[in-house]
């Protein structure tokens, strides 16, 4: 047995987590010397949270046939299991003091994924917040970032849909082994993320999707970001898990605000005031980010700024709307310093190259 073999065991062990892991790691020279350590050791080692019933598993020592059937089945799924002594581990995993000792990876996961952001927010989400969740996406693709989430519904799918839909990369980080697909009106999704992209999982390929998992998918989804945008979240929400996990990891925090009358607008509003970063449009992020984001922002800017055969009259309007907000008439004439005359001109124009509509009664909205 190598370390390798080693940290593939243990990773099987039920309810050994990667904390746990980390401290025996720590504690000897090498994985396979987890094994061969007296009870005494392993008691001292793990605290008295750990159960008997994990203490006798680990001194029962590696069960070589569980081992062969897991690869087995992740060959059959065709999942590639990648351990944190591999050279191509996720450099923003290594980051981490206790990062996951085993991921199993359906797709691929590349260098250029380094430069990624997480979107998550409710799965009760508004069409406003699909919307902003699919618009942003979309952007961040553009421009070679690549969109990390959880594939639940709401504003993951959504976060997905808009990464694939722009020809971009995204990763899907699920709370269940990869024999199992959830939810399962997904599974159209998964297939697609895996072409563009990675389904990930720390757990093993059996684990099915309990409740206590996901807290730990939260982590992993942070983990593998330089910052998260939490799109809509009523006050408990699982996005707010995940916000928290990035912060305690120094990952920037960015939250889009919603109207002030929604309750899935609650949690994101909560954290705007605790300081995460007020999200309107795209570079509101990559502008936070640039210099995680090897200075490509200027770039960007103009990319996303000026779309094509636009005058800098109707370039301005468009950059004074808010992505996946709207603006009244007169609020825009005072933002851009343009007559209403004028600015309803400019209007139409954009309305005609489908970078505008008009909400009757409530505004102008801006398109991607």
């Amino acid at each position: 047995m190598n370390a390798r073999e080693a940290l593939l065991h243990l990773n099987l062990i039920p309810g050994i987590g990667s904390g746990r892991m980390t401290r025996l790691l720590d504690a000897f020279e090498s994985p396979e010397e987890v094994f061969t350590a007296a009870d005494s050791s392993l008691r001292e080692i793990l605290g008295r949270a750990a159960t008997e019933d994990l203490i006798q598993r680990i001194m029962a020592g590696p069960q070589r046939d569980l081992l062969e059937q897991e690869l087995r089945l992740a060959d059959q799924h065709k999942v590639h299991v990648m351990t944190v002594l591999d050279p191509d581990y996720p450099e923003l995993l290594l980051s981490l003091p206790d990062p996951p000792p085993v991921l199993y990876i359906k797709g691929t996961l590349l260098e250029e994924d380094s430069a990624a952001v997480a979107m998550v927010g409710t799965r009760r989400a508004t069409p406003y917040g699909l919307n902003a969740a699919k618009q942003l996406s979309q952007e961040l693709a553009r421009c070679g970032v690549t969109v990390v989430s959880g594939l639940a519904e709401g504003i993951d799918g959504a976060a997905h849909e808009g990464a694939l839909s722009a020809g971009g990369r995204t990763i899907a980080v699920l709370g269940h082994g990869l024999t199992y697909l959830y939810p399962a009106l997904h599974r159209g999704l998964a297939d697609r993320i895996t072409s563009a992209g990675a389904l990930v999982s720390e757990f093993p390929m059996r684990m099915s999707p309990l409740k206590e998992n996901f807290p730990r998918r939260n982590r992993l989804i942070a983990g593998l970001s330089l910052g998260v945008v939490v799109v809509e979240a009523p006050v408990a929400s699982g996005a707010l898990i995940t916000a928290r996990e990035a912060m305690e990891q120094g990952r920037e925090v960015f939250a889009v605000p919603g109207p002030i009358s929604s309750e899935m607008s609650r949690g994101t509003h909560r954290l705007i005031k605790d300081g995460a970063k007020l999200v309107e449009e795209v570079n509101d992020i990559l502008e936070e980010l640039a210099l995680n984001l090897k200075g490509r922002v200027e770039d960007w800017r103009e990319e996303l700024g000026h779309p094509v055969d636009l005058s800098q009259e109707a370039s301005t309007v468009y950059q004074a709307i808010p992505m996946g907000g709207l603006m009244q008439v007169d609020t825009l004439a005072g933002a851009t310093a343009m007559c209403p005359s004028r600015l309803l001109s400019v209007l139409t124009e954009l309305e005609m190259k489908g970078l505008v509509r008009q909400i009757p009664g409530r505004g102008y909205g801006r398109l991607s």
